[in-house]
């Protein structure tokens, strides 16, 4: 999560401080819209890996809801 709010920071102008609460604030949103995806999220931002879910998994879900399913 410390690369993203880096990331975030340089690339926005904004302080890592605020910068950590824009992803806090779209990580709640979008376990809101998508409670599937929350342990799957929760892990990523934790510096998870494939074991516990992983992004190809997160990525897949996401597609499911946007209507990019396969079918």
């Amino acid at each position: 999560m410390d690369e993203l709010i880096k990331l975030i920071s340089d690339k926005v102008g904004v302080t890592p401080d605020k910068a950590q609460m824009a992803v806090q604030l779209v990580m709640t949103h979008i376990k809101g819209k998508a409670p599937a995806l929350s342990s799957q999220l929760d892990g990523l931002m934790a510096g998870g890996d494939a074991a516990s879910g992983g992004l190809g998994d997160v990525a897949s879900k996401l597609g499911g809801l946007m209507g990019g399913g396969k079918g």
